[in-house]
């Protein structure tokens, strides 16, 4: 019997690496904090996934290395183009900006990472799942065995335990606080579960709940199950009290209903649907409109509260600040000098809470144009395939999850961040079965 060679196996350990990262990630904030209490060393142990992509990336180059098909197609490809352009103009403002003391060093390889790691992710499980079908077979298990758990904390979290038990994990201010609340007030608890916050957790909500529902609508059997599954996970993004992740989620389950129904009548009565709960929700926000939880709930305020500034009013100054800077600065100023990676300056950290005013903020417009054509690549290609749950799951949750970055920086995050594209990456990778091809070449030539 000949004997399986490194080169064959390569696409298989490069798929079991992948799967490994997936199902770490919703544990990644958790893990982290818990180990460096243990063994410091904070900052480099939160890179354990960045270390692990280096990896792979290495093992791609040995891959296409003697696979001139696979090159050709990579090359040819309008959104590998448009990623290379954008990872191209990303370093070169990155050395600009150093080079003219903009940025610190530290800001600038932070800034770097988040801004490039998962379209470099995205690019590699693209390649590993074209070449093995293993990644294809097991995305569901990937995705909502860890979501399951993350539920399960959070509901513990909520009702159960105390709501500053992630003390006793090493939660700290030099690391992640080990609570979350509205308005400074403790009778309202944010659950965060394992991720690094309420709101990386209610973004991430978004994609599983969209997920969940496309399961429900495909499933012929043991629809209770996947219902039991969504409501867990609904009360978990309801009491993450992320208001983004709301109308993220929102959007992202229209935009999958209306992928879903085919029928023009039941398109209708989903409108009509729709129209009745916007005039319910109205008299709603009428009638509790003086009632104080509420108020803390939705507008994340209080009448008598002791904080001057509203969680409203704080990012409306931050987004005109921001817009300002994107109107004046069409350049940018370079990779770490907004979001989250400009804490690490030695000035005034900015924040837009808008992930593409941040994009602008730092690359430019070039730079968010560019940005903002690898998510209508991306979306066409999702389209075209949409017949496929996976592509019309990442379909709908990007409509979502590009809501909730008008309002946060939810791309920063690495959970969603690094899931999100590594799903898309098998979800539009070439290993499809030749009924899956011929939809796809059929709609390109249609549209």
């Amino acid at each position: 019997m000949k004997p399986v060679s490194l080169r064959s196996r390569t696409p298989a350990i490069l798929s079991w690496v992948i799967a490994a990262i997936l199902l770490l990630l919703p544990f990644h904030a958790f893990l982290t904090v818990w180990l460096s209490s243990a063994l410091g060393h904070y900052e480099l142990l939160r890179l354990w996934k960045e270390f692990l992509l280096v990896l792979l990336m290495a093992g791609i180059i040995f891959l296409l290395k003697d696979d001139k098909a696979l090159r050709q197609r990579l090359l040819s490809s309008r959104l590998v183009q448009a990623i290379s352009a954008y990872i191209f103009i990303t370093l070169l403002w990155g050395v600009v900006a150093y080079s003219s003391h903009q940025v610190t060093l530290k800001a600038l390889g932070y800034g770097l990472i988040v801004n490039l790691r998962f379209l470099l992710f995205f690019i590699a499980t693209w390649i590993v799942a074209t070449k093995s079908p293993i990644l294809h077979k097991i995305w569901p298990k990937i995705l909502l065995l860890p979501a399951a758990l993350v539920i399960f904390v959070g509901l513990l979290q909520r009702f159960i335990l105390p709501y500053d038990v992630l003390k006793h994990f090493g939660y700290e201010p030099n690391t992640i606080f080990p609570y979350e609340d509205i308005n400074h007030n403790i009778h309202y608890p944010r659950i965060m579960s394992t991720l690094r916050g309420a709101n990386p957790l209610g973004a991430y909500m978004t994609l599983i709940i969209s997920c969940v529902a496309a399961f429900w609508l495909r499933a012929k059997k043991q629809r209770w199950l996947w219902g039991l599954f969504g409501v867990g996970a609904g009360a978990v993004l309801v009491l993450s009290y992320s208001r983004g992740a709301w109308a993220g989620t929102l959007l992202s389950l229209l935009v999958l209903l209306w992928v879903s129904i085919n029928n023009e009548k039941y398109r209708r009565i989903m409108y009509v649907f729709l129209g009745a709960l916007a005039v319910l929700g109205a008299i709603l926000l009428l009638v509790l409109r003086n009632n104080s939880t509420f108020d803390n709930i939705v507008f994340h305020t209080q009448n008598g509260s002791a904080i001057k500034a509203t969680s409203d009013q704080g990012h409306a100054s931050a987004f005109k600040s921001g817009l300002h800077d994107f109107v004046h600065e069409p350049l940018g100023r370079g990779p770490g000098t907004a979001g989250p990676a400009s804490i690490y300056n030695n000035n005034k950290p900015r924040i837009a809470e808008n992930y593409y005013i941040q994009i602008a903020q730092e690359i430019g417009w070039l730079g968010l144009a560019l940005f903002l054509a690898i998510n209508y690549s991306v979306a066409r290609e999702l389209w075209l395939r949409r017949k496929d749950i996976l592509a019309s799951i990442l379909l709908a949750s990007l409509v979502g999850i590009m809501a909730v970055n008008l309002v946060s920086h939810a791309w920063t995050d690495d959970t969603l961040s690094y899931i999100w594209w590594g799903l898309a990456g098998i979800a539009l990778s070439a290993y499809t079965t030749n009924r899956q091809n011929s939809y796809v070449r059929k709609n390109k030539k249609q549209a």
